[in-house]
């Protein structure tokens, strides 16, 4: 399906989108006052104690190559947009169904729309990075 360098670049454009789009923004509805909680969180996750952030940004590489598999096809808007609503519908969805209920988080409407947005900025961020890797290839 992908050669190894492709998997990778895209393991690569997830984390970074992790990092900068969705951290950033995040930070910014922080600072608007919008949301209670700071983007790069430190703090250890459990069970290797890495930082929250970095813990994220794996999943967010791994969701990276799922995400750029479905997208890489398409071109202008199409490829921009499904960036968006892919990246905002399917970690979101996960993490709503699968993880807040393994976490004991309940679903709230605040934090459907927060995902939606910091996912879909995170879906831009995957298919920008990616989109640079192949200029720069």
């Amino acid at each position: 399906m992908f050669k190894p360098k492709t998997l990778l670049l895209a393991f690569i454009a997830g984390f970074i989108a992790t990092l900068v789009f969705h951290q950033g923004l995040l930070q910014l509805l922080h600072l608007a006052g919008t949301v209670p909680v700071a983007a790069w969180n430190m703090d250890p996750a459990p069970p290797l104690g890495v930082p929250k952030v970095i813990s994220l940004a794996f999943w967010g590489g791994l969701w990276g190559i799922a995400l750029w598999a479905l997208i890489r096809k398409r071109n202008g808007l199409a490829h921009w947009l499904l960036a968006i609503v892919l990246g905002a519908l399917l970690p979101s969805l996960v993490a709503w169904f699968v993880v807040f209920p393994i976490k004991g988080i309940a679903l709230s409407s605040s934090l459907v729309v927060g995902a939606l947005i910091l996912n879909g900025a995170w879906g831009l961020g995957v298919a920008l990075c990616m989109r640079l890797f192949e200029k720069r290839a």
